[in-house]
């Protein structure tokens, strides 16, 4: 009984010692904060390299590239052919909008590939892991498991950053070899805010996909499901917005109060698609002379000065399309995050 007791004090002394002892509870605690940043940085080097290195990635950076390039010969032709009136502004921007009929531009291709891209790289993030049995062992290791899912969204777009200004400065580049026209500051500028914008409408798709990664448990399933959603804000969603507009819009004899009330609701119905959000965008970045997203009135249009957009005017006014993108994207992966941290890991789930 007398040793029981005397082991029990020594137990009772020694957690004394560590409650009086805070600087070694806080060194404590910065080492493992110090070890958990390392494991998240080197699983997202991991990522990054896994990607780099897959068939899928690789075939689709191609079919990418191959496309941008076409566009940008497309672009070329239609300039040398005349598309642009003599002595027009902006000309280095016609690289990344102008087509001579044959191939899509190369905004279009962004737009219709970048979410491809996107679901490419996260249908599978985390029910791959699950199916093969390294889910639990990864998240047996110490670091946070909130690490997991930040490291494969982390990993993703920073791929997504490097394949998308590479792009963006490969089209530069061969504007410059091609019509011998550098860009503006305000071109550049204009330029480096649509690769912005489209890295962050690529990782709207890239969330959108890692949550039906996170929702499913058999990547066939999410790849899926992200695609018919990214079939339907594509092909159907302007399907859907003719048969709307067929239903709300007014007679030929209405006034221009029941005209504008038809198009502010059409315009409203059509922001509820990231592809039309993305679209806003890019007019408005890419074509300075693009004055409104809106309908105007005679009176507004009467006596207005044709000048192009300042580059603080324009952002100014797709700025509610930026804000809706961003928040699109956050929520996302706050669902993604939500589903993740309450589900159960097992060895073999």
């Amino acid at each position: 009984m007398s040793q029981q007791r005397s082991i029990m004090n020594i137990r009772h002394m020694l957690q004394r010692v560590k409650i009086k002892n805070p600087a070694e509870q806080k060194r404590a605690s910065e080492n493992m904060q110090h070890k958990a940043k390392s494991a998240f940085w080197v699983m997202v080097e991991k990522e990054f390299s896994d990607h780099i290195r897959s068939w899928r990635f690789t075939i689709l950076l191609a079919i990418i590239t191959l496309a941008c390039i076409g566009s940008i010969y497309s672009a070329i032709k239609a300039i040398q052919g005349g598309a642009l009136n003599e002595g027009a502004s902006f000309l280095f921007l016609s690289m990344f909008t102008l087509t001579d009929g044959t191939i899509p531009q190369f905004t279009q291709f962004v737009a219709f590939l970048g979410p491809l891209m996107g679901i490419v790289l996260g249908f599978d993030a985390v029910n791959a892991e699950r199916n093969k049995g390294t889910l639990s062992r990864i998240i047996s290791q110490p670091l946070y498991r909130d690490d997991f899912l930040k490291a494969k969204f982390t990993a993703s777009l920073l791929l997504i950053s490097v394949v998308m200004f590479a792009l963006g400065f490969l089209v530069m580049a061969l504007g410059l070899i091609f019509i011998g026209y550098p860009p503006t500051p305000e071109e550049f500028l204009r330029v480096l805010f649509f690769i912005i914008t489209s890295i962050v409408y690529i990782g709207f798709w890239l969330n959108l996909s890692i949550l039906c990664s996170v929702r499913f448990k058999q990547a066939a399933t999410s790849a899926l499901s992200t695609i018919s959603i990214w079939i339907f804000f594509t092909v159907f969603f302007s399907v859907i917005l003719s048969l709307i507009s067929g239903v709300l819009s007014p007679d030929q004899s209405g006034s221009s109060t029941d005209m504008m009330r038809y198009y502010n609701q059409m315009n409203m119905i059509t922001k509820f698609s990231p592809a039309e959000l993305f679209s806003d965008i890019t007019s408005i970045l890419l074509m300075p002379n693009i004055r409104t997203l809106g309908l105007l009135t005679v009176e507004q249009v009467t006596l207005a000065i044709e000048s192009p957009l300042a580059i603080g005017q324009s952002l100014l006014l797709v700025w509610p399309q930026i804000t809706v993108l961003v928040a699109l994207t956050f929520i996302g992966f706050a669902l993604s995050f939500y589903l993740f941290m309450r589900q159960e890991i097992r060895s073999r789930s």
